[in-house]
């Protein structure tokens, strides 16, 4: 007997078969037209390549060779069988104390050693996107809010709304100043969703940046300590990008900031956490959730049944970042190569006059294409994409799918392919941009 195919969604959930998954945005398309035809230099090389992924396979040798070399940190070797029985029915939520402790080093290390981080607060669960929806059934009640500076990572839709049934509410930046989030703006969606009649119980930020590759100052970070303290809400920081700061100035965690004499509100503050892109793992799903908060690790550590790092898993995170020689290497390596790529990719663009909003961090830049648009509408954008992704052969994401209140601008990611991949992608882009501009100066 087969298997129907006709419309079941009334049979399902109303939290199962809502929208708010957001599969169906152009960020999520922009994947899909990738799978259908991807690139392979040897099988496909008129293939989409890849440019809307944020995965860091720059430093992947690293890891691998220390794999090599430490052939005991796996339990399916023949060298680290004997703990094997101790590690597959370890099955404790607190995850194991190698673990905590590891990731607590680690989580210190690529902030500079500038702040430790207690192993007893580290949550679990699985990759960020766990992570997210672990604080938004800790935080907040179905119909509450946070507010998020915009562009923000467009998964947050889905990572927060689909079953936890948060709002997002945009606080609204531009590039008059670079996208940086101001007190006015922050005010003006706080009154917002006052007006709507909206509980506002939040505000989450992404540092460093997602999409813009940016980074928090000190001052702004004291700035949106002092504004949720005002309002008693509480004050996610999503750092998830932390170790892929290339260059200067140096990246400012959260936990620096309520170190400072001055007046804060710990249980308000929470950091959200992964190896994923740091690291580069994120098929791991190591998602981690950091709380000033005693009631919220509590909390947050029981929900994490729903989403454990398996301990295999753990135990081979344990074993790499307790490598104090390793990881000094891996954070290092990883910022240079970062800062090669960032160079390479956006002097190829220069050279048919596309620039990129000033970054320091992160997988990918904030490409700039305002000028090619046919107007400065969403549409003018989505109909640039389309022809981008079906003619250039390029899977870039269109600004408007992060909420950004300004038409032209792309996030395009360069660390999850190799140089040879990265040569082909920028002659696309700028055999494109001569093309394109052709074609609107003999229309003018």
């Amino acid at each position: 007997m087969g298997f129907t195919s006709s419309n079941q969604h009334h049979l399902l959930s109303k939290i199962a078969t809502n929208d708010r998954h957001g599969e169906n945005s152009p960020y999520f398309d922009g994947w899909k037209a990738y799978d259908s035809d991807p690139f392979s230099p040897t099988h496909n090389p008129h293939g989409v390549i890849q440019m809307g992924l944020a995965e860091n396979l720059l430093c992947f040798d690293l890891i691998q060779d220390w794999i090599k070399k430490n052939p005991k940190a796996s339990i399916c070797s023949r060298e680290g069988v004997d703990g094997f029985k101790d590690i597959a029915i370890f099955q404790d939520y607190h995850g194991l104390p190698d673990f905590r402790k590891a990731v607590a080093k680690f989580m210190g290390r690529v902030r500079g050693g500038r702040v430790t981080f207690n192993p007893d607060r580290i949550v679990m669960s699985g990759g960020a996107t766990g992570a997210n929806e672990v604080i938004a059934f800790c935080l907040a009640d179905p119909g509450d809010a946070f507010l998020v500076p915009t562009p923000y990572y467009p998964a947050f839709d889905r990572d927060l709304g689909w079953r936890a049934g948060v709002q997002l509410v945009p606080v609204a930046c531009d590039s008059s100043n670079d996208f940086k989030i101001t007190e006015a703006a922050l005010e003006a969606a706080y009154e917002q969703a006052q007006d709507a009649n909206i509980k506002v119980k939040g505000l989450l930020i992404t540092n460093p940046s997602n999409p813009l590759g940016t980074i928090f100052d000190r001052e702004t970070l004291r700035s949106l300590v002092s504004f949720i303290n005002k309002k008693n809400i509480h004050l996610i920081c999503d750092e998830i990008y932390t170790a892929t700061v290339f260059s200067e100035p140096n990246f400012v965690s959260i936990a620096e900031i309520i170190e400072e004499d001055m007046e804060c509100n710990r249980d308000l503050i929470h950091i959200v956490y992964s190896l994923s892109k740091d690291m580069g793992l994120p098929g791991f799903r190591v998602g981690i959730v950091y709380s000033y908060n005693d009631a919220v690790v509590n909390c947050g550590r029981k929900m994490s049944s729903f989403g454990l790092v398996s301990t295999q898993t753990q135990h081979l995170i344990a074993s790499m970042l307790l490598d104090d020689e390793f990881v000094e290497r891996f954070v290092a390596e990883s910022a240079k190569r970062l800062a090669i790529r960032h160079k390479a990719f956006t002097m190829g663009l220069l050279q048919v006059r596309i620039s990129c909003l000033k970054s320091n961090a992160g997988l990918f830049c904030w490409m700039n294409l305002r000028r090619l648009l046919n107007e400065s509408t969403v549409e003018a954008e989505l109909a640039l994409w389309r022809l981008i992704i079906d003619e250039v052969k390029l899977n870039v994401s269109p600004g408007s799918s992060f909420h950004c209140s300004e038409p032209g601008w792309f996030r395009v990611c360069f660390a999850n392919m190799d140089d040879d991949t990265m040569e082909v992608a920028i002659r696309r882009i700028q055999t494109f941009v001569q093309r394109k501009e052709a074609v609107l100066v003999a229309g003018n």
